[in-house]
């Protein structure tokens, strides 16, 4: 592994996942109580042994760049090893990065300075778990100049994806971003080969091609430019199958880039049998963890409890006479009495004040819901007040004022 540097893309606006983007980056959205959606991608490289990361970051870097000074110093610089934030710098013009391939190009003198055998690109906002050392071996092992990272999906699901065409020994014969139909894997006539945004490199071959890019106009993307262009000029371009360290009869890989799939993913967690495991000692997930005191349930005078059912409720947490169900508290969240909350995400310092209800909800963290809150009970009210997903998911942000039951005002 000391061959290898691993260089993570984080810098993605993430859109789709607005308003939680508004004031992040989206690898620095919290998910699954105390974590951030990028500890998933860092956990995997630390769990697979590697200990040279860049991260390059663009898009309101601020939260990011502080979770990972806080959380991530983890290597020894004096064994060589480090995690660092690549900010944009303009190295190479008078422009951000333009595309994940620019954004590794900016920074390549940065990995020239290791003098890498290998490079791993990764994307820092999906959800899994992989042993990349496994995917190195299988590199090296058939004399490949590129491996990509692959997971089959349905054949009806291709025009989400990069889709690798491939022959019996996973060779890619062909790749086509995001195409309306797409050709079974030999194995499996049902499904296709999708890109996973994983990619190990011969560092020479890297150093040439993104040499070459900058050179050309083209939107400076791994899939739509860097890729096909290798696998038409005949360069040793292999799929690796994705191996799910999740221990679980189906593969997980999520890309939680839209409110519906942020909220199913998060209420997968609460469930009896996760499809998702946090709690597998030899798959350690790392994040930042504030020095906040163990989750407490106060029992009021008058027999109201505190209580929490099939709920994921961090440290620092005090749920005081109500009712949480379902439901996911990040760390620091206060839930005063009398308050029902269910099948919602509460993310880190929530304050909920007495009487409210809160149902199919994202509070943004910092938010302080006021005395006989009312959300997801009134679609229309909702709809005014805040943003609302297409599955119905209501998403309450700082500043905006919540409809309030004109008995508690």
């Amino acid at each position: 592994m000391r061959d290898l540097v691993t260089v993570l893309l984080a810098g993605g606006a993430g859109e789709r996942l607005y308003p939680l983007t508004r004031d992040r980056a989206k690898p620095a959205v919290t998910f699954g109580g105390p974590y951030r959606i990028i500890d998933f991608t860092l956990s995997n490289c630390i769990n697979s042994g590697l200990r040279k990361i860049f991260i390059a970051t663009q898009y309101k870097a601020q939260s990011l760049n502080r979770h990972i000074r806080l959380g991530w110093s983890v290597v020894n610089t004096e064994l060589g090893e480090f995690i660092e934030i690549l900010p944009p710098q303009k190295r190479t013009g008078e422009h951000w990065y333009l595309g994940t391939a620019d954004a590794v190009y900016q920074n390549l003198y940065f990995v020239e300075r290791e003098k890498p055998r290998f490079v791993l690109v990764l994307s820092g906002d999906h959800i899994y778990k992989m042993d990349y050392g496994k995917m190195l071996d299988a590199h090296i092992a058939r004399g490949a100049t590129l491996t990509v990272g692959a997971i089959e999906v349905p054949l009806p699901d291709a025009r989400r994806f990069g889709v690798l065409e491939v022959d019996e020994d996973n060779h890619v014969t062909g790749f086509q971003e995001k195409p309306l139909s797409a050709k079974g894997a030999p194995w499996n006539p049902e499904a296709c080969l999708a890109s996973m945004g994983i990619y190990i490199f011969d560092f020479a071959l890297l150093q040439q091609v993104l040499l070459q890019d900058a050179e050309i106009d083209s939107s400076h993307d791994f899939g739509k430019d860097i890729i096909p262009a290798l696998v038409a000029a005949g360069e040793r371009v292999f799929a690796y199958s994705f191996w799910d360290e999740n221990k679980k009869a189906s593969k997980y890989w999520r890309d939680v880039g839209t409110l519906d799939a942020y909220f199913e993913a998060s209420m997968d967690l609460i469930q009896i049998d996760p499809v998702f495991n946090l709690y597998d000692p030899e798959w350690p997930l790392r994040t930042y963890q504030p020095q906040f005191p163990p989750a407490k349930f106060v029992f009021e005078e008058d027999g109201r409890r505190g209580s929490a059912i099939s709920s994921i409720v961090s440290h620092g947490c005090i749920v005081s006479g109500s009712t949480i169900n379902r439901s996911i508290l990040s760390p620091n969240v206060r839930v005063h009495s009398y308050c029902e909350i269910e099948d919602s995400i509460l993310m880190p310092n929530v304050t909920v004040h007495r009487h409210a209800r809160i149902r199919r909800a994202v509070v943004d963290r910092d938010v302080e819901l006021p005395r006989g809150a009312i959300v997801g009970h009134d679609p229309a009210e909702d709809r005014r007040r805040h943003t609302v997903s297409e599955g119905g998911i209501v998403v309450v942000t700082p500043g905006e004022e919540c409809l309030v039951d004109p008995a508690y005002r």
